[in-house]
C-alpha cells in the first residue's frame, strides 16, 4: 500500500516534482478515437486512451500526476468533451473536469479521502466493465461470477481454523542458521554483518541481561543515515563507529518521545513468538505490530532464563503453509479462484472521482536517494516502485537495499541528496541477498490473476510484494503485499 506524506517527500532533495501519483482516467461513453489532455501535461500533449477488452465503449488511460489541483478534458473523434458525471468547472479551455490531489499529510491517512464529490452512476458499459474480470493474454476468455458473502466468510473461516490448529513449530526447518547481534556491537559493524550475511534484520542479544531484547532492521539504518545526514553534508565511517546498537536504540526512543517522567528511555517491548504459539495468533501479532518477521524464542526453564533462538517466523513462511495445505483442496476455498481485482486486495491506482482510496507513490530513477528514504519512512512502507518516463515499472527500491551501502564502505563517500535512486541500485546490483535476489524483488502480476496464483507467488522466499501492471505497457495498476493478503484472509 503506498499512502504517503507528500509534504515530507517534498522537503527532501528540494525536488517538489519527484513524487508521482498514478491516476486512472476513464471515458465510458464510446468513440472511435479518444485522447486525454490536461494541465498536468501543460495542455500540449494528447494522451491516447485505449478501449477496455470486452467493453469497446469504455476507454482508459493511466497517467501519473503530481499532487495539487489539475484540470483535464477528453478529445473524442475530433471534438473536445468533458465528463458531466465528474466534477467540472468553466475555465480558460471551456468546461473542464477537475481533480484535486491534496498535499495535506492528513489526506493520506487510511480513513481520509480527497474532497472530491463523486458523480452520478455511469452508463451501462461501466458496470459491464466491472463484471468482466477475467482477461488472459489480453483477450476476454470468461466472465467470473462475483464471490458471494457466504463464499468469502466460509473461506475465511476455514483458513482461520487451519491457522488456529497449527503452531510455529511447524515452521522450523530441518537445518539452517539464524544470525543474532550483541547490543554492544558498533552500528557500523552490525551494518556490515547484515550486508555480508544477506539478511534484512537480526535479533538483538543483551549479554548483561541474558536475554533477547529486540530486533535490528534495515529501517534502523535508514533512520541512522537520515539522522546523521541532518547534521552534516557527508556521512563518515567515524560517526557510525561511535554508535553502538544499544546507544542507537536508546537514542531512537528519545527521538520518538518514548521516555518516562524522569527523562529515561522506556523499556522496549520485545515482540517474539514461542514454538507452540498457534499460527493465527502469530499472524495477528505481526499485523498488529506492522512487522513481517518475529523471532521464535524457546526456554526450557519456567523463569525464561537461557532462551534459545530457534527461527524467524514470517508472513511468507505462514502463507507457504496455507498454500501447501489447500493446494489439492482449493475447491473448499472459493475465493482462491477469484481475480484479485474483484476482491479489493492491496492498493490500487484510484479512478478519477473514486473515494476511499489511497494513492500510490512512485519515483523516477533520477530522484534522490534521500527522497526515497524519506518516502519509506514517512509512508511506513517497505518498497517504492521506480518508473520510467512512460510510467512503466522498471525497478523497486526497498528498505533492505540500504544495506548495499555497506559494500566498500560506500556510506562514507556519498551524499544522500546527490545520489540518485538509479545510482544506488547500480551500486547494489551485485550485493543482493540470496534470500531476495533481484529477479524475486520486482515481480509483477495482472489484475486478472487469481488470488491462488498471487498467494503461490508471494509464498516464494524473498517475494514480499507483487506489482500489478497493465499488460503490455507495464504501467502500474496497483500493488499487493504479504500483509495485504493476510488482512484480507482474516477479515
Amino acid at each position: 500500500m503506498f499512502a504517503t506524506n507528500m509534504d515530507s517527500a517534498r522537503d527532501v532533495g528540494g525536488a517538489p516534482s519527484t513524487v508521482l501519483i498514478p491516476m486512472r482516467f476513464v471515458w465510458p461513453y464510446g468513440g472511435r478515437s479518444v485522447f486525454l489532455s490536461g494541465s498536468f501535461a501543460r495542455w500540449s500533449e494528447l494522451i491516447p486512451m485505449t478501449p477496455v477488452e470486452g467493453c469497446p465503449t469504455v476507454f482508459q488511460a493511466i497517467y501519473s500526476v503530481t499532487p495539487g489541483y489539475h484540470q483535464y478534458k477528453f478529445f473524442v473523434d475530433g471534438e473536445w468533451r468533458h465528463d458531466e458525471h465528474q466534477p467540472y468547472v468553466s475555465g480558460e479551455y471551456g468546461l473542464v473536469n477537475t481533480v484535486l490531489l491534496a498535499t495535506d499529510p492528513n489526506f493520506f491517512h487510511p480513513n481520509v479521502t480527497p474532497e472530491i464529490t463523486s458523480g452520478s452512476n455511469m452508463e451501462e458499459d461501466t458496470e459491464a466493465f466491472r463484471r468482466l474480470v477475467r482477461i488472459t493474454d489480453g483477450n476476454l476468455t470468461d466472465v467470473v461470477p462475483r464471490i458471494t458473502e457466504g463464499d468469502l466468510q466460509g473461506s475465511r473461516h476455514r483458513i482461520s481454523v487451519f491457522l488456529s490448529a497449527h503452531t510455529t513449530y511447524e515452521l522450523l526447518p530441518e537445518s539452517g542458521k539464524v544470525v543474532a547481534l550483541d547490543v554492544d556491537l558498533p552500528v557500523k559493524q552490525a551494518f556490515h554483518i547484515l550486508h555480508e550475511q544477506g539478511i534484512p534484520l537480526a535479533p538483538l542479544w543483551d549479554f548483561s541481561k541474558g536475554q533477547f531484547v529486540g530486533v535490528l532492521t534495515a529501517l534502523d539504518f535508514i533512520l541512522i543515515l537520515r539522522e546523521l545526514g541532518n547534521h552534516g553534508s557527508n556521512l563518515t565511517e567515524e560517526e557510525l563507529e561511535t554508535h553502538t546498537i544499544a546507544a542507537w536504540k536508546e537514542g531512537k526512543a528519545y527521538l520518538n518521545g518514548q521516555i518516562d517522567g524522569h527523562g529515561r528511555a522506556l523499556p522496549r517491548r520485545f515482540i517474539h513468538a514461542g514454538p507452540y504459539d498457534n499460527l493465527k495468533d502469530v499472524v495477528l501479532k505481526l499485523l498488529q505490530n506492522e512487522v513481517a518477521t518475529v523471532p521464535i524464542i524457546h526456554s526450557s526453564s519456567e523463569d525464561g532464563t537461557f532462551p534459545q533462538l530457534l527461527h524467524l517466523a514470517s508472513l511468507s513462511g505462514i502463507l507457504k503453509c496455507i498454500c501447501r495445505y489447500f493446494r489439492h483442496s482449493s475447491s473448499s476455498l472459493p475465493i482462491l479462484q477469484a481475480p484479485i481485482c474483484e476482491l479489493h486486495v492491496g492498493t490500487w491506482v484510484p479512478e478519477i472521482g473514486e473515494s476511499n482510496c489511497r494513492p500510490l507513490a512512485m519515483l523516477r530513477p533520477s530522484a534522490s536517494l534521500s527522497a526515497a528514504l524519506n518516502l519509506l519512512v514517512q509512508a511506513q512502507v517497505s518498497s517504492i516502485p521506480i518508473v520510467d518516463d512512460n510510467d512503466s515499472l522498471v525497478d523497486i527500491y526497498c528498505r533492505s537495499d540500504i544495506t548495499a551501502l555497506a559494500k566498500d564502505r560506500a556510506y562514507a563517500h556519498i551524499n544522500l541528496n546527490e545520489m540518485t535512486i538509479h545510482q544506488a541500485l547500480q551500486l547494489g546490483q551485485d550485493s543482493y541477498s540470496p534470500f531476495e535476489p533481484r529477479s524475486q524483488r520486482c515481480q509483477m502480476c495482472l489484475r486478472s490473476d487469481s488470488l491462488h496464483k498471487v498467494m503461490e507467488r508471494l509464498a516464494n522466499p524473498g517475494v514480499r510484494r507483487l506489482v500489478i501492471v497493465e499488460a503490455g505497457s507495464k504501467r502500474i495498476e496497483g500493488i499487493v503485499s504479504l500483509s495485504d493478503i493476510f488482512k484480507f484472509l482474516l477479515g
